[in-house]
């Protein structure tokens, strides 16, 4: 299964080209309705959802824009539900995108994270979302208890059964999120994530982290980058025998393969393609790419 992401602007016709994600776009919810109908009708069967306030003063130190109803991703929830039932609709939850120093949560006042702060905060938006009408909330923040948190509140509202939870169980710090970044306005006022993110090096970190999210309650696991890490992605299948496991492959993956293909090195669709097939291989039986409207068109002929 292929998910494709999409960066929702707050301003409903905008359509801004991403400079170093190359072919991608922030769009408003009108360019985003009429751009997914494209989409659908080529076979998407699902998107993932990132909110971009791009107004002045919408972020604070809460990220309290996160979940506004009249936000982009509750509204574009809402919009495609209704005009698009068939496909499948994930929503990323997290704060960065909302918050004015792009950190992941709720900061102290020494400008460390306040853990339990942030994850009553990140679970009360996974709920506004799934009560929306998203049919996945994917937390990805990484602070500790989050889905948890996130299962008993969708227990508490009677959604449970119909809300997956995927979890950004393991998700590494590192130089590859930099396009995404600059398509979200999410990059951090100061510092970095390395104090709530792994470690490039920390296998045994993230299997204990994949071990922690499936006795928590998450119903999928999801691993990111990807290709740097088919390792986990293959531990993950392992800890979770039975469990979808999820790969992300992020935007500077996508950003280096289009360069490299610019280049000459090689052929830009049998790498997409070659990139993509060892990432399932490694046992991913979900892949968040962003070649995915390429896939549609090369699948089609």
């Amino acid at each position: 299964m292929l998910i494709y992401p999409l960066f929702i602007s707050d301003q409903d016709d905008e359509e801004a080209l991403i400079p170093s994600l190359p072919g991608q776009y922030r769009r408003g919810i009108n360019k985003t309705m009429a751009y997914v109908e494209t989409l659908v009708r080529k076979g998407l069967r699902s998107v993932m959802l990132f909110g971009v306030p791009v107004r002045p003063g919408v972020k604070d130190a809460l990220g309290t824009a996160a979940d506004d109803p009249e936000g982009p991703v509750i509204r574009s929830i809402r919009a495609i539900r209704q005009r698009f039932p068939q496909l499948f609709i994930c929503a990323d939850v997290c704060l960065c995108e909302y918050t004015s120093h792009g950190h992941c949560g709720i900061l102290r006042d020494d400008g460390s994270l306040n853990n339990q702060l942030s994850v009553d905060r990140i679970s009360d938006v996974a709920i506004a979302y799934a009560l929306a009408g998203a049919h996945c909330v994917a937390p990805s923040d990484m602070n500790d208890g989050r889905i948890r948190a996130i299962k008993l509140k969708l227990i508490e509202e009677g959604i449970a059964h119909k809300t997956v939870l995927m979890s950004y169980s393991a998700k590494f710090s590192g130089c590859l999120y930099g396009p995404f970044r600059d398509a979200a306005g999410s990059a951090p006022s100061f510092g970095d994530r390395k104090c709530y993110q792994l470690p490039p090096g920390g296998r045994g970190l993230a299997r204990r982290a994949i071990v922690r999210d499936i006795g928590e309650g998450a119903d999928i696991i999801m691993v990111k980058p990807a290709s740097q890490y088919l390792d986990i992605i293959s531990d993950a299948k392992e800890l979770g025998k039975d469990m979808p496991v999820a790969a992300y492959q992020v935007s500077g993956e996508f950003a280096m393969i289009h360069a490299a293909a610019k280049s000459g090195v090689f052929d830009l669709k049998q790498m997409a393609f070659e990139s993509t097939e060892g990432i399932l291989r490694a046992g991913a039986t979900i892949v968040i790419s962003y070649f995915t409207p390429d896939f549609l068109d090369w699948l089609s002929t």
